[in-house]
């Protein structure tokens, strides 16, 4: 593996329980009483220091489970996750010693905070835990990282449930921040605030990201967002990276028939015309990740799709400088 963050053919697989009706109906076969949700199927990507890469697909396409495997939250069913050739999970493991240079901002800020700890003890619990102040320098070391994030040092004093959407995030921020971690992974750290909020919350991860060095994973489903963050841009679909470069390439000369797809659903003004653009939906629905379709994920939904992709899995193509995609087409589309 190479890159500062490395994903090596990760896969993750949730069993879920099939109820009586199902098992005396025998869904999948006599005697079988479980079923895997394949969440992320064999991803392998690389994340340079210092880079911000942008994580899109539609809900339900595995990239919060993947932003989780990155953090060392979840640990995958195989494959590896590495943080600058250490180990951060591996083959459904944790280390026996896990790391703090990875830390995760949620994307309910109404859910990730303790609601009975005042927003003081939210800060300094994980500083304090892992030795990185003490106790009698944690008060303002929390006051250091509340001003970075924009918040007076005075809320230290008080709980989440007295502070907005964007407040909160704001915490969660300095929570994490908190850390000194070299890596955050964000997953959809705007998708609940107001639209006037979550321009201010992006620019603070911009200015953030500028002072302290970081190196970002952020998870959206929201493209004018990603790419706006974004350095280099992963989409994702069912489980897979069907396409990954330089945020610029990918928007202006997308290469998988599901990224054209993707950009094309999104309302544009055209300004010349002084009328809405033709509003193109992605034709069907997202199949089910319990029985994934076979050969290209893609094809059920894709008007290029013949034999070939029913039954072979494509593998990554280069197509430009830093730009791969996933396609059995490429370049003929």
């Amino acid at each position: 593996m190479s890159g500062f963050v490395a994903v090596d053919a990760v896969s993750k697989r949730f069993e879920q329980r099939l109820s009586l009706g199902d098992r005396i109906a025998g869904m999948l076969g006599s005697g079988t009483e479980t079923r895997a949700v394949r969440a992320v199927d064999d991803v392998s990507l690389q994340v340079r220091r210092g880079e911000v890469l942008g994580l899109v697909g539609e809900s339900g396409c595995g990239k919060s489970t993947l932003g989780r495997m990155i953090s060392g939250i979840l640990p995958p069913t195989s494959g590896a996750v590495a943080l600058d050739g250490a180990a951060v999970m591996s083959g459904g493991r944790r280390p026996r010693k896990r790391t703090t240079r990875v830390q995760m901002i949620f994307q309910d800020p109404y859910a990730s905070l303790d609601p009975r700890m005042r927003v003081g003890d939210t800060v300094a619990e994980g500083p304090i835990a892992h030795r990185l102040v003490s106790k009698a320098e944690a008060p303002a070391y929390v006051a250091g990282w509340l001003q970075r994030v924009g918040l007076d040092p005075d809320v230290a004093r008080r709980y989440p449930h007295q502070f907005s959407g964007g407040q909160r995030q704001r915490i969660a921020i300095a929570r994490a921040l908190a850390m000194q971690p070299d890596v955050v992974v964000c997953d959809e750290p705007v998708a609940s605030l107001d639209v006037s909020i979550q321009a201010q919350v992006l620019n603070l991860f911009l200015r953030l990201r500028r002072e302290l060095g970081l190196t970002m994973v952020f998870i959206s489903h929201h493209l004018g967002v990603v790419r706006h963050v974004s350095d280099r841009v992963a989409i994702m679909y069912l489980g897979r990276i069907v396409e990954i470069g330089p945020a610029e390439q990918v928007y202006a000369n997308p290469q998988h028939p599901y990224t054209k797809a993707l950009l094309e659903s999104v309302p544009q003004l055209v300004l010349e015309d002084d009328a809405l653009a033709v509003f193109k939906p992605i034709q069907g629905e997202l199949p089910s990740p319990l029985s994934p379709p076979p050969g290209c994920h893609f094809h059920l939904r894709c008007p290029f799709a013949e034999a070939r992709c029913r039954a072979q899995v494509p593998e990554m193509r280069r197509v430009g400088e830093r730009h791969e995609a996933a396609c059995h087409w490429l370049p003929e589309i």
